[in-house]
């Protein structure tokens, strides 16, 4: 995760600290997702303890350690807006948010025997997750970012929410720009390419004079690639007033017969067998005039 966005996800933190609860029960609520003792990272965590009734103990690590006022929650009876508040203080106090590459995975370390438990919540929440045991402990992840999105708007988080919002539009809107440009680059490569097997193909014969045996189309078609190498086929059928497909088949022929030096390189169906230079016969054996255009 880089710089900025852990930035958004500390402002995004700090804005779900700074939420004031209007309501003593949400408060209660509150209290009870941050749980009887609270060691938070941030400074902001840490004023939310204060503010709510925590006082400072001595902790065995480097973090501080408030102990809360003693709070529980009955999920099933309470209304939504204690369910949101005890989520809200859950997050803040077990949960974390990650954005990498344009995805969010938000992730809740809890006791084991809590893991289930909070999954319900959540789901209850709109927000499905699901839980397993890493070194004991059950951590509860979600990885929608739709979903995040949502629950974290939810829970209190407005400004922060808006500009990730704004960050996963861009992305987006990057990733079909950059689908779009690598499939015009592509298919600029394929015309690139299919020009210069066909003005290879045209010189060739041109070179032992197969080309002027062609239907007065094929070399039509063959003066104006050569003319505008970089013309797309329907720019040439424009150009000839011809249909698009009329064009393919006329390079798709010039190229397979510069390929294959067989029969039916004159007129069609004339069966044409070239013996020498400019000295097409017939399969009869009897030496042609000059061909008709």
């Amino acid at each position: 995760m880089g710089e900025s966005d852990r930035d958004l996800v500390a402002a995004l933190r700090a804005e779900l600290a700074a939420v004031d609860p209007s309501r003593a029960c949400d408060r209660t609520a509150e209290i009870a997702g941050l749980g009887p003792i609270l060691r938070p990272r941030e400074a902001a965590v840490a004023r939310l303890a204060v503010r709510l009734g925590g006082r400072a103990r001595a902790g065995s690590g480097t973090r501080r350690a408030f102990a809360l006022p003693p709070a529980t929650l009955d999920w099933a009876q309470v209304p939504d807006h204690c369910r949101l508040a005890w989520l809200r203080g859950r997050f803040l106090a077990s949960g974390s948010l990650s954005l990498a590459a344009g995805r969010a995975h938000l992730e809740f370390v809890v006791a084991r025997e809590d893991a289930p438990a909070l999954v319900a919540r959540l789901g209850d929440a709109g927000l499905p997750a699901a839980w397993r045991v890493r070194r004991e402990r059950g951590v509860v992840t979600a990885k929608s970012a739709e979903a995040i999105t949502a629950f974290l708007g939810r829970i209190g988080g407005s400004a922060a929410l808006l500009e990730l919002q704004a960050r996963s539009v861009a992305r987006s809107l990057r990733g079909d720009l950059n689908r779009v440009i690598n499939a015009e680059s592509a298919n600029l490569n394929r015309s690139v390419a299919a020009a210069g097997r066909q003005l290879a193909a045209i010189d060739a014969l041109d070179a032992d004079g197969r080309l002027q045996l062609q239907p007065r189309t094929v070399r039509a078609v063959a003066d104006a690639r050569r003319e505008t190498p970089e013309a797309s086929l329907s720019e040439i059928a424009a150009r000839l007033d011809l249909h698009r497909s009329a064009v393919q088949r006329a390079l798709d022929r010039v190229e397979r017969l510069a390929l294959h030096d067989d029969g039916g390189v004159g007129r069609r169906g004339g069966g044409l067998r070239a013996v020498g230079p400019g000295r097409p016969v017939p399969h009869g054996g009897r030496e042609a005039g000059p061909p008709l255009a």
